[in-house]
């Protein structure tokens, strides 16, 4: 779907109001600065700007910097960064029997789930827990009743931008889109509630905030979650592990080997090393990583 110039820019200054706002909250925005006559005439302290050393400058104008580019950041940013895989997308299959779709239901945690027939492909509608909920209640579950409670389902060219797509959440009136392809095929899914995560992440995120995808171990390397988004491991690291191709650490090592092993392997992807610690269902589990400079000094 192609957005007219005035949609596309009523995105990006969300993204715009968003950053202001934060920044404002991490002062990295600076408060109005007192002159001498204010002073002079009693105005409040708080309102003052306190002059920092030379350093805290340096330090607070690199941070507005980083804020800024950060913004700048999300531009480039696309639904396929953020998006449940698909191989991840937890779905009601209407070929189940009865009593196999009443137990997977009372143990889906997601709000909104797709419902299809065999294969994601297809995919008949979505559907809000809330209303299966009731169904079950009342004892009126049944594959007719669950397909009247769908609704149709909301298709997301992959590749679209962020600011793009929070502008079309908000003209459709939905929060889930399932990301297809150009010959339709379902890759993955995206949330209102992931987009917006993903958004006020970007400026809230500190470098080396806990990630529980990645595990520091004592001596430098980092043990971590093969589904762990390449993405997430730079910001959290500081890393520049390649982003262009593969969006998921397990795709990138898989992409660098041309196949999946199926015991252990050591590989060097630019100055990284990796080293796989556990794979199987057709994907690398675990795997362990460190930078090439602190390996060539252990």
């Amino acid at each position: 779907m192609n957005l007219a110039p005035y949609e596309w820019w009523l995105g990006t200054a969300i993204l715009l109001a968003g950053a202001l706002l934060l920044l404002r909250e991490r002062d990295l925005l600076p408060l109005r600065r007192t002159t001498r006559k204010d002073r002079a005439a009693g105005a409040p302290r708080h309102e003052r700007r306190r002059m920092p050393r030379s350093e805290s400058l340096q330090e607070e104008r690199q941070q507005r910097q980083h804020a800024l580019l950060q913004l700048l950041e999300l531009e480039k940013v696309t639904v396929d960064d953020i998006m449940i895989p698909r191989g991840e997308i937890v779905g009601i299959d209407l070929d189940d029997d009865l009593p196999q779709l009443t137990q997977q239901l009372r143990g889906i945690g997601h709000t909104r789930v797709p419902v299809y027939r065999g294969d994601i492909d297809r995919v008949e509608g979505i559907v809000h827990m809330r209303r299966l909920a009731a169904l079950l209640t009342q004892n009126r579950l049944s594959h007719a009743t669950l397909l009247e409670s769908c609704v149709p389902p909301y298709f997301v060219p992959e590749g679209t931008p962020l600011a793009t797509q929070l502008v079309n959440f908000q003209k459709e009136k939905r929060r889930l889109g399932l990301v297809v392809n150009e010959y339709g095929d379902v890759q993955g899914i995206v949330t209102l509630e992931d987009l917006l995560e993903e958004i006020i992440g970007d400026f809230s995120h500190i470098e080396g905030e806990e990630n529980p995808d990645i595990q520091p171990q004592d001596d430098g390397s980092q043990i971590i979650d093969g589904a762990a988004s390449i993405r997430e491991i730079n910001k959290t690291l500081g890393w520049h592990l390649p982003s262009e191709g593969p969006r998921t650490l397990s795709g990138l090592v898989t992409e660098a080997l041309e196949t999946l092993p199926d015991s252990p392997v050591c590989l060097k992807i630019g100055p990284y090393r990796l080293e796989i610690l556990e794979s199987g269902d057709n994907r690398i589990k675990r795997v362990r990583l460190w930078q090439g400079r602190y390996n060539s000094n252990a």
